[in-house]
């Protein structure tokens, strides 16, 4: 090879280096914005729980959620529910029958609490298909202007009389939360201890835990999500529990069971 020759290879290796170098630090910036988009909930923060119905945040309140359906309330950090992996009822008609879970017999399996319908994850294609509904969900809630997603029954392979896996569970939820950070906003891991540890593969960044003060699992969220915990309660028992061991570093809030509204004679809310 003549010197020239040599020469031209070693300015083009020398461009492509430059490039390549360019390129990652182009990549790594492009990360950093997106992550820097996205803001998580405060935390230790006065939080009220509002998916049974938007009203006026008690006085100090900075962190709610609230049904997709709902406006935002001004001026405080929004997380916007979503009944992801279960079908609301009434609303099986909006599912393409093949996307209901279905048994042997054909028929839809339904978690009995609740009475909804779950949502068949068992394979690439329909856990897409789900998704697709779904993320026009997320759509509506960052136009609306939340700044966060809680989606709502992680656990339900657990109710699927063994024809969902946590497996499959948690390749849908990937797929939201792609679609939440490309949106900006944060996604909460709702319940489902067990799968905490999963929370980075997943891409989960903060988590809603219910009674976990009740059955001694705060610690297991805390684990995987540091401080990045709000507690829900249904009891006294499960609240006093949770504040005595987490008072001063999580997000805490008693409910009454049906999230009910100020006026209803079963409302509750209370804290530490």
């Amino acid at each position: 090879m003549s010197r020239l020759a040599r020469r031209l290879l070693t300015i083009v290796s020398a461009t492509a280096a430059t490039a390549l170098v360019v390129t990652a630090a182009t990549s790594v910036l492009t990360r950093s914005r997106a992550d820097a988009a996205i803001t998580l909930p405060p935390t230790h923060a006065k939080f009220d729980y509002q998916i049974g119905g938007a009203y006026a945040p008690p006085a100090g309140v900075q962190v709610v959620t609230r049904d997709r359906t709902a406006a935002p309330a001004a001026g405080l950090y929004n997380i916007c529910y979503v009944n992801a992996f279960q079908v609301q009822p009434g609303e099986e008609g909006q599912w393409a029958a093949d996307l209901l879970l279905r048994d042997a017999n054909g028929n839809v399996v339904i978690d009995q609490d609740w009475g909804e319908a779950l949502l068949d994850l068992r394979t690439a294609d329909k856990r897409n298909r789900i998704a697709a509904k779904v993320n026009g969900w997320i759509d509506g809630c960052a136009a609306a202007g939340y700044q966060a997603i809680e989606p709502d029954n992680y656990d339900s392979y657990t109710r699927s009389k063994k024809l969902l896996t946590a497996a499959q569970a948690k390749a849908y939820l990937t797929l939201l939360a792609t679609h939440a950070h490309s949106k900006n906003l944060a996604i909460g891991q709702k319940n489902t201890s067990e799968l905490a540890g999963d929370r980075k593969t997943v891409g989960l960044d903060f988590a809603v835990a219910e009674e976990c003060g009740q059955y001694n699992e705060c610690g297991e969220y805390v684990s995987a999500f540091g401080n990045n915990v709000i507690v829900i309660e249904y009891t006294d028992k499960g609240r006093k529990t949770a504040c005595a061991q987490y008072g001063g570093t999580l997000t805490i809030v008693q409910r009454d069971v049906d999230v009910s509204t100020p006026g209803d004679s079963g409302y509750v809310r209370k804290t530490c």
